[in-house]
């Protein structure tokens, strides 16, 4: 007997292989998942494909997967919370009773949302036993920030009460150090700058954003750390919060994130660094303890794909 699940690809795995696309959505191997693309489980609008066929955001996958078969996947938005499970690339990187700092990879979401099977932050501290405050929408109890499912690094979640209305305001005064490590294509010009630009959804395309005159004021501050022949990599601060922020600032800029096939980068220099999300990390997170008052701080270093595809910049590949 099999289960039928329909789901559209979210912008965090625009350009990814299928098999891995459908690997991260579902919480199955790889190797599982190449299984049901080769077994015609898996259609793609309506059309089976190659399992190494790239997807783009907003098709629609449709899969028959046995249930039976089902490697620890969350099955809908509802499992993936409070009955999710544990994300074994997932690092707490501290916890208290005010909150929980963890270290997020790539492939998974902040909190359950429609659409989105895969795992997430909120399903793996359930799983895990690390209560958080009951402040929030039900789906997203204890969130104060989120990052996309394409972005590592870190990210901060209440655990209490005081926690969650504390770090709400700190990030609404834009009293919270966001710092991101991307590497972009080209080299910005000023080396070091502020792009100041309102993002709202793009016009024509759902799941994208864009720098439009009537959106939201959204403001960037970058530092190129290093100019490279194909890429630079650059330091970024935010002092506002909008959804795809830097991904769309850098696009509008014409210097996208490498990997980013979502904002404009070029999808060949991706494969030649085996890039296959967007190049961008949460490295930095730093606030006032809701507890003490007292600053605290946190870091993260690049994960493994991250930093192979510096190497190859730095090595001029």
């Amino acid at each position: 007997m099999s289960e039928h699940r329909s789901l559209p690809v979210p912008d965090g795995l625009e350009g990814d292989r299928l098999d891995s696309a459908l690997a991260r959505l579902l919480g199955v191997s790889r190797s599982r998942a190449a299984d049901l693309v080769e077994a015609g489980a898996v259609r793609v609008d309506g059309a089976t494909v190659a399992k190494s066929a790239r997807v783009r955001a907003g098709a629609w996958l449709e899969v028959a997967l046995p249930a039976v078969r089902v490697e620890g996947a969350a099955a809908s938005a509802s499992t993936a919370g409070p009955a999710g499970s544990v994300v074994d690339e997932l690092r707490v990187v501290h916890s208290d009773d005010d909150l929980v700092v963890v270290d997020k990879p790539v492939g998974v979401a902040a909190h359950p949302s429609p659409g989105w099977a895969g795992p997430t932050v909120l399903g793996h501290l359930a799983a895990s036993g690390v209560m958080v405050a009951a402040s929030g929408a039900a789906e997203r109890q204890g969130i104060v920030h989120r990052l996309d499912v394409g972005t590592s690094g870190l990210m901060v979640v209440a655990r209490s009460e005081r926690g969650y209305s504390t770090l709400k305001q700190a990030f609404r005064d834009r009293a919270v150090d966001k710092t991101y490590h991307a590497l972009v294509q080209g080299q910005l010009d000023p080396l070091r700058g502020t792009i100041d630009a309102p993002i709202a959804r793009h016009p024509r395309h759902d799941h994208r954003w864009a720098v439009v005159a009537s959106g939201k004021e959204a403001i960037t501050h970058y530092d190129t750390l290093e100019a490279h022949r194909w890429a630079s990599l650059v330091e970024v601060r935010l002092e506002t919060g909008r959804t795809h922020q830097i991904r769309v600032h850098m696009g509008a800029v014409r210097h996208p994130c490498v990997g980013d096939l979502t904002y404009g980068a070029d999808p060949a220099l991706a494969q030649r660094l085996e890039v296959t999300r967007q190049w961008l990390h949460a490295t930095r997170l730093g606030f006032d303890h809701p507890a003490t008052g007292r600053p605290v701080g946190f870091e993260s270093p690049y994960p493994g794909d991250l930093e192979r595809a510096l190497e190859r910049i730095r090595s001029g590949g």
